[in-house]
């Protein structure tokens, strides 16, 4: 094996998904505020007709991260659309949704 060789089974990562992990978390909401140091995305699922909605997940990463996560989803967005066409941007009528806490965009 040569130095090459070497290098690239050093920088290998493994990752493991366990079955629960593996069957996810349906969110139909993403809140994201941040800090000077993090990003907060709060994953939360609304239901119809239910007042209070729960977050489902909360990640927290990086500026840096942040960035790169944007690029990966702006880039499996565009390779979705060319297999599958636009993706149409929908409002749901009547709904405004307001919470309190830190601020943020979705």
């Amino acid at each position: 094996m040569n130095d090459a060789d070497n290098q690239k089974a050093d920088n290998q990562l493994n990752i493991e998904l366990d079955e629960k992990t593996a069957e996810g978390v349906y969110a139909n909401l993403v809140m994201i505020s941040h800090s000077p140091e993090e990003f907060i995305l709060d994953f939360i699922r609304v239901m119809p007709g239910v007042p209070t909605a729960r977050v489902k997940n909360r990640v927290i990463v990086t500026p840096h991260h942040a960035r790169r996560f944007l690029r990966a989803l702006h880039d499996n967005i565009e390779k979705y659309e060319a297999m599958h066409g636009e993706i149409e941007e929908r409002e749901q009528p009547g709904q405004s949704i307001r919470f309190g806490g830190m601020a943020g965009q979705a």
